[in-house]
């Protein structure tokens, strides 16, 4: 590996100012020492990057970095005015602003380091190259290396469920690695971890989505037909709505679609902008047996607004008067999601279920600032109004779904397991030129259930899905670790990129804390408080000169309350300058015989961290230079000064799912 460049080092300090770093790793308590068997194909993608590993990798450097809280120069460089790729053809931005000039060479990435960052256990989108099974093992390395044009995977869209597969549509462009020419990819699944990819869904090529295949959603009607409504960029770059289904409803693959002969189905109506008209949801019954659906658009530029439309047929609709729900100052609403919550928090429920015991739950993404916002209220069916619980944690202005790297989620109603499942789309924050240099960019989040909390009332539950169990195996488990003040404690786990981590943590105050007022995240881990911040190193390497702590804050409020944040911070996570590295999270509702517990995902470049059981979630998007492969480490850590911190923790190896073409011809 390149050694970094030393400019770049002296912003790396170790995570407590001068901390007492335990040179022996934490005892484990009973590690489990089972293996799973896994299929030959697993095998060989570990095989693979092994050898990658063997070829490509230099030993990284283990010297300590200075102790120095200037950020290097490049950091400190404006960011490109360039337009982002995709906001001159009406969608949200599909791209980061450039630190750097577009002709200036970023940081020195090698093919170990390009290769490391794909994802094991995420879906993303590959080549059809893999396809060629004549291909002998040097010449896929070599293409795997050297490939150029793989897929921008991008929204997730019109997911379902049907007779045994659950089915994966999403937007991606199949000749680059940078957004364009969106098309609808397909894949399948048995369990939502092992996917399939198939033949493309839709594709760009009449007069209404020349321009785009854009976001859809997925209806299932009680005779079992399935329609797909999605947005189409026409010839005129006006955006309307668009029909198409099933040609064979027993094919269990729904290989082939048609389209609508008399497509566009629905046009932006009087006083909405061509360009801010996009998104429609699944649809709902209401109370007179008529379909409903809701579409995101803006009214007098600031104002958000979710339009209802209904319909009997699903290719003649009315406009509704009024709206479903407006929030001024949150711009334009798009990828629009809306669905019922049992507030008894036992099960999802189907997206037309109403009545006593029901909230809804009203989602939009802001173009504005490229967060998903939600809020929980109340659905009247008969004025098709909607109305938030908390109107000061209103759809755009409080609660989102995800706090980190993560944006246009999408659920469904699992027919089969009796859930809703949510995605959301991970988009990529280095620059498009080290996007075309690994060969593709975007994640697709791990599936997640949402239930509503019936504990604090306020918020929905999100956890992965009970499928990613599976690829499990090696566990270990770490009881009472006591963390002192200024203290790092490594954890002796073995490969530490593809984890399954549990931690509980209790506190012991060795000193009064002191009143703290107007605190957030945004400050990081390395600010230190009486009570913290304290949690997890992920991705560390064994100078601590790349890592990314996962942690809680508690703060002492003037009025005698706790609050306690959850946060990611990633500003150290790489030692890359150009990668957008930003600090998340939020207040999270601790209740008071309840201990403090996270529960992260770590999968190469991709960090899912849930607080509290769900009741807030982080995806944080990171790239490491050190801390990869075998020099992956994992610490606990605690930055606060007047508390012990005991940690308990159950900690596993995640296999990687196997990810692939069905095969169905060799030419797929």
């Amino acid at each position: 590996m390149d050694t970094p460049n030393p400019s770049h080092a002296t912003y790396y300090i170790p995570l407590p100012e001068q901390p007492s770093l335990d040179g022996s790793p934490a005892t484990r308590r009973k590690p489990l020492k089972g293996f799973v068997v896994i299929v030959g194909s697993i095998i060989f993608l570990v095989s693979l990057v092994g050898l990658i590993l063997n070829q490509s990798q230099e030993p990284s450097s283990t010297s300590p970095m200075p102790n120095n809280d200037d950020k290097p120069s490049s950091q400190k460089k404006s960011f490109s005015k360039r337009m982002p790729r995709g906001v001159a053809e009406g969608v949200s931005a599909k791209s980061n602003p450039s630190l750097f000039d577009d002709d200036e060479v970023s940081y020195n990435w090698t093919n170990a380091m390009l290769s490391w960052q794909r994802t094991s256990y995420h879906f993303q989108p590959e080549k059809n190259w893999m396809n060629d099974k004549k291909t002998d093992l040097p010449s896929m390395l070599i293409g795997f290396l050297k490939l150029r044009q793989i897929l921008n995977a991008s929204i997730f869209t019109g997911p379902l469920f049907h007779m045994g597969w659950y089915h994966l549509f999403y937007q991606y462009n199949p000749d680059s690695a940078v957004w364009g020419n969106i098309t609808w990819g397909h894949a399948v699944s048995r369990d939502l971890i092992h996917w399939l990819y198939l033949p493309l869904a839709l594709v760009p090529d009449h007069w209404y989505d020349i321009n785009g295949v854009w976001t859809g959603s997925a209806t299932r009607l009680p005779d079992g037909q399935i329609v797909m409504l999605y947005t189409g960029d026409t010839d005129e770059s006006v955006q309307v709505q668009n029909l198409a289904y099933p040609a064979n409803l027993s094919d269990p693959l729904l290989l082939d679609w048609v389209k609508y002969e008399n497509n566009p189905v629905l046009v932006p109506p009087p006083g909405i902008e061509t360009s801010e008209y996009r998104d429609p949801t699944t649809a709902w019954t209401g109370p007179d047996g008529t379909w409903r659906l809701t579409i995101g658009s803006r009214v007098n530029t600031t104002i958000g607004i979710a339009l209802v439309y209904q319909t009997t047929n699903f290719t003649t609709y009315e406009l509704l008067d009024g709206l479903l729900h407006a929030v001024p100052g949150t711009g334009m609403w798009e990828c629009v999601d809306f669905y019922p919550v049992a507030i008894n928090g036992s099960i999802g429920l189907d997206t037309s279920a109403g009545g006593p015991g029901i909230k809804h739950v009203l989602k939009a993404s802001l173009d504005d600032t490229k967060l998903d916002h939600y809020a929980i209220g109340t659905y009247d069916p008969v004025k098709d109004k909607w109305t938030p619980d908390n109107p000061e944690e209103d759809v755009g202005i409080g609660l989102r779904v995800d706090y980190g790297r993560y944006y246009a989620s999408k659920s469904f109603f699992d027919q089969y397991k009796k859930r809703r499942i949510l995605w959301g789309w991970i988009n990529e924050t280095d620059t498009e030129i080290d996007n075309l240099s690994k060969g593709w960019a975007s994640v697709q989040s791990i599936p997640r259930t949402v239930l509503f909390d019936n504990k604090t009332g306020t918020n929905i539950l999100q956890w992965p899905v009970e499928e990613i169990e599976s690829l499990r195996y090696n566990s270990a488990e770490f009881e009472k670790i006591v963390i002192e003040p200024g203290s790092i404690v490594p954890l002796d786990i073995g490969t530490a990129t593809q984890l399954d981590i549990f931690a509980e943590f209790e506190t012991e105050l060795l000193a009064s804390a002191t009143e703290e007022e107007g605190y957030n995240c945004s400050v990081g881990a390395v600010d230190r408080s009486t009570l913290g911040p304290f949690g997890l190193l992920v991705l560390a390497d064994d100078s601590l000169s790349e890592l990314t702590p996962i942690f809680f804050r508690p703060t002492n409020t003037t009025n005698g309350t706790l609050t306690t944040y959850f946060c990611a911070d990633e500003t150290r996570s790489s030692l890359a300058p150009e990668v957008l590295k930003l600090v998340y999270g939020s207040s999270v509702p601790v209740l008071e015989d309840e201990k403090l517990s996270m529960r992260v995902l770590v999968d190469h470049s991709i960090v899912e961290s849930f607080g509290q059981g769900g009741r807030r979630v982080i995806t944080s998007r990171i790239y490491p230079t050190e801390a990869i492969y075998g020099a992956a480490r994992l610490y606990l850590f605690n930055n606060a000064t007047g508390v012990n911190v005991t940690a308990t923790l159950k900690i596993w190896q995640l296999n990687s799912a196997f990810i692939h073409p069905f095969p169905l011809v060799d030419d797929i």
